[in-house]
């Protein structure tokens, strides 16, 4: 596809219809996070099994992302962008007919495939859509989009909780998918890959394992112990079909990923630091709700409203991030980010059980600011970095990072806090980490909090690494040229 074959005219329509497909799959990642107290009392079901309701969903997003990116680059974006907007809108009222928490969990894996294949392929339209000068501000507007969907889900959770009943969470998304149907199928460009091409099955069945094995180590080794043998092999299993997966995608002729995307150093950074920002964000929100709740004693409404901290000041700062970053580029503005949410985090190791709401609003606005500085240029230098036959696969790789993220934070870093709870304690507690003293359970988030500061440390060290090397590159390329 050539450039002079892409209509930028219709460019805003593009990015309305992808931004409602967008808001809807991530905010259904994160509005269940406020409802888990509910769920545990209105389906009468423990905690540990009401934790799969995110959790199920969470897997099958990030199982799926990298096959429905690979056949969006082989049979075209629009049909499969489209038809995961039905199966999506469709899964979500089932959701909200869900009679128990099995059946609940059970259409929320529906739901998840629904959203893998329109979640997989919203850059890569974005970026057909949009000229390569307009990519930063284009991927900024979507990238605030997909973190204020993750931040906004308790906040509208809390709200529609306390107004109505938790089925509403889901009955909401039907008006929405419907009309994001429409706009998809009205103005998604039905651009046709040239040649034809093969779908790597082996390739993608080997990811599918050694990402399921991952996962299901890191969701159950919380209840088993991260030493179970179960758990062990479960690790084994992620490694052996990893290694499996690599060997396939080396000789394949079309592989379900192209390797050749990861020489690039500066790639991989952004992959990486994209995907420890999420792991440290992913545990703070599924954490905050019950701090709120069980510590500080606001009710779901209030909790909702707490939440939207970050929304609002992601909503502010990404738009602005991104059109920066097409100005002054990409790394610069991403190390910014990356020291802003350093200093987040270790303002937030300060919340105590006395902290009023302006007190908390203070202690998380730093997180949010970080977050929307760092996101937009992230996302700009990933897909800018992907030939245009991979755009596909590449904003799969940057979705699932992001999914992966997300349920890294919410499994270790929330098995981190119980049991930091427990130690803090000093004995086994029968209805877990929740039922502790409100001291025990904010000292558990301290921890918590340092934890995601040396994540957010080792992030910026690998951030200033790649803005001292784009810049002997570029310092390399301009010698060369001049002489």
């Amino acid at each position: 596809m050539e450039a002079h074959q892409i209509d930028y005219s219709r460019k805003w329509y593009v990015m309305a219809a992808v931004v409602m497909s967008t808001f809807l799959a991530t905010i259904d990642s994160s509005i269940v996070n406020v409802a888990l107290p509910t769920l545990v009392r209105d389906l009468d079901a423990d905690f540990a099994t009401v934790q799969w309701v995110v959790l199920a969903y969470l897997l099958t997003l990030a199982t799926l992302l990298l096959s429905m990116g690979r056949l969006g680059d082989m049979v075209g974006k629009k049909p499969i962008y489209t038809a995961g907007f039905v199966v999506f809108t469709t899964g979500s009222v089932l959701c909200g007919l869900a009679p128990t928490v099995y059946w609940l969990i059970g259409f929320r894996v529906l739901q998840a495939i629904g959203a893998a294949m329109a979640f997989a392929l919203g850059m890569a339209i974005v970026t057909e859509a949009f000229p390569p000068n307009e990519r930063g501000k284009a991927l900024g507007i979507n990238g605030t989009v997909v973190s204020v969907g993750v931040m906004v889900g308790p906040t509208l959770g809390g709200l529609l909780i306390d107004a109505l009943s938790w089925h509403w969470i889901f009955f909401v998304n039907l008006p929405v998918g419907i009309v994001g149907t429409l706009m998809a199928l009205r103005f998604v460009p039905a651009f046709k890959p040239a040649g034809r091409q093969r779908f790597d099955y082996v390739g993608a069945a080997s990811l599918f394992i050694s990402l399921m094995a991952l996962l299901l180590a890191l969701t159950l080794g919380q209840r088993l112990g991260f030493g179970d043998p179960r758990i062990v092999l479960l690790f084994m299993g992620w490694a052996i079909f990893l290694a499996v997966f690599i060997v396939i995608e080396w000789r394949s002729d079309q592989p379900m990923i192209d390797l050749r995307l990861f020489q690039n150093s500066l790639f991989s950074i952004n992959l990486i630091t994209g995907l420890m920002t999420f792991v440290a964000m992913g545990g703070t929100i599924f954490l905050m709700p019950f701090y709120l709740e069980n510590v500080l004693g606001y009710g779901t409404r209030q909790v909702g409203l707490l939440m939207a901290v970050v929304p609002i000041a992601l909503g502010v700062v990404a738009p602005v991030s991104g059109a920066l970053s097409d100005r002054f580029g990409t790394r610069p503005i991403t190390v910014v980010g990356l020291m802003a949410l350093l200093v987040g985090y270790y303002v937030m190791r300060t919340l105590d059980t006395q902290t009023t709401m302006l007190g908390y609003v203070l202690h998380f606005l730093p997180v949010g600011v970080g977050m929307g500085v760092f996101q937009s240029p992230n996302n700009s230098a990933i897909m800018g970095a992907a030939p245009h036959g991979r755009l596909g696969v590449a904003s799969g790789l940057l979705s699932i990072t992001r999914t992966l993220g997300q349920i890294t934070g919410v499994a270790v870093l929330g098995a981190l806090w119980a049991g930091r709870v427990v130690y803090y304690t000093g004995t086994v507690l029968a209805g877990g980490a929740t039922t502790a003293s409100a001291a025990a359970q904010v000292a558990g988030l301290h921890d918590t909090f340092l934890t995601n500061m040396v994540l957010m440390a080792l992030a910026l060290v690998l951030g200033i690494g790649g803005l001292v090397r784009e810049r002997k590159l570029r310092q390399r390329a301009t010698l060369q040229l001049n002489s």
